[in-house]
């Protein structure tokens, strides 16, 4: 059995003959299965939106320890949050501190190996370091806070709201991982068409979202607002993770329209299925008995409402037709980045190159 390193050898020899002496054309580039095409090429660009994804990346450069933690240390040793609202953060950076670790994984050991184009390849590269930068986050924040580290991070193991959703989206990862795996099969390319919606549309997409209005219902009661600063710099990059691997599902889909079956979008809806009750369970186990004017019954509708927003960008119709009752997180997402430097933080950080004044 070949490990990652002697695979990937094995692959790059591979893709460097298939590439020999042949110029490379846009016409002839594809997502997946693209064999006889040098992925180590990246120009002419095909696919222009996996290009600007990855700029879009690039300018929202930051790191967790530009954010001053000072006053979240002050009000994490005072009495002025509840034990229930010290369960709620505690939850989710249990949860997030695994799920950016297996998102990246994901990345660089399975999604990258069967991705055979450049621009899209870039982007995943520019993912995988965003998502080290997330894990990053939470070890400053339970640092800073001086919080128990064993505790934190080996909740996925402890606590069975996260395990569940963790071993879901895990067993994608295993399928991929699986000695002998190729896309070049109908049931192989399906399978990571499967992955691509379980990691994107479900883990970025859904599970990370209920974990954004938690703590981001903090920062807008001036609670816990170096958290909360960093919890939306991380909205920004995970928006544009889940944009790209919106764009990727459905490029794949228009070049492999077989593999869209009946069978295959009936899978997926129960997927996503899962997946809605499992953020209901996680929910309903951060607030037992509700905070900050949020209750889990909440988050069955907001659950239920993004998952129908995301089952229509892959072309699916919306199975639960729920409405939104955080409508405040639309204005998170889109907030520009009109603020006067001077007198706040930019919420969408850019590097120095890219800020534009005004």
């Amino acid at each position: 059995m070949l490990n990652f390193e002697e695979t990937l050898t094995e692959q790059t020899e591979a893709e460097v003959h298939a590439g020999k002496d042949k110029r490379v054309k846009v016409s002839e580039k594809r997502l997946i299965n693209n064999n006889q095409i040098d992925v180590n090429q990246l120009m002419p660009l095909k696919y222009k939106w996996a290009w600007e994804h990855y700029l879009n990346g690039c300018a929202n450069n930051w790191m967790p320890s530009e954010v001053p933690m000072s006053k979240d240390i002050e009000m994490w040793k005072s009495d002025v949050l509840s034990a229930d609202e010290k369960r709620v953060i505690m939850r989710n950076l249990g949860f997030f501190s695994t799920a950016e670790s297996l998102v990246g994984n994901n990345i660089t050991l399975a999604i990258f190996k069967h991705v055979t184009n450049p621009e899209v390849r870039q982007y995943l590269l520019r993912q995988a370091f965003e998502e080290a930068i997330h894990t990053h986050t939470f070890h400053y924040i339970v640092e800073s806070l001086a919080l128990d580290q064993g505790e934190i991070f080996n909740m996925y193991n402890e606590i069975n709201t996260i395990n569940e959703k963790d071993v879901f989206e895990m067993k994608l990862t295993a399928d991929i991982m699986r000695e002998g795996f190729t896309t070049s099969t109908p049931e192989g390319a399906q399978k990571f068409l499967e992955n691509l919606i379980g990691f994107y549309l479900i883990m970025e997409g859904i599970f990370f979202y209920s974990g954004f209005v938690m703590i981001l219902s903090f920062h807008r009661q001036n609670k816990m607002t170096g958290i909360g600063e960093q919890f939306q710099y991380i909205l920004r990059d995970e928006t544009i993770h889940l944009n790209f691997g919106i764009d990727l599902i459905n490029g794949i889909k228009e070049e492999n329209p077989h593999l869209w079956s009946q069978e295959f979008q009936e899978r997926i809806i129960e997927r996503v299925q899962q997946a809605v009750e499992l953020e209901i369970q996680y929910a309903q186990d951060c607030l037992p008995r509700g905070i900050l004017g949020l209750t889990s019954t909440m988050f069955r509708e907001y659950v239920q409402y993004i998952a129908d927003r995301r089952l229509e960008r892959i072309g699916l119709k919306p199975i639960y037709r729920s409405r939104n009752p955080f409508p405040w997180m639309s204005e998170t997402i889109d907030l520009g980045k009109e603020k006067n430097f001077f007198e706040t933080r930019v919420t969408e950080y850019q590097s120095a190159a890219s800020l534009s004044w005004s």
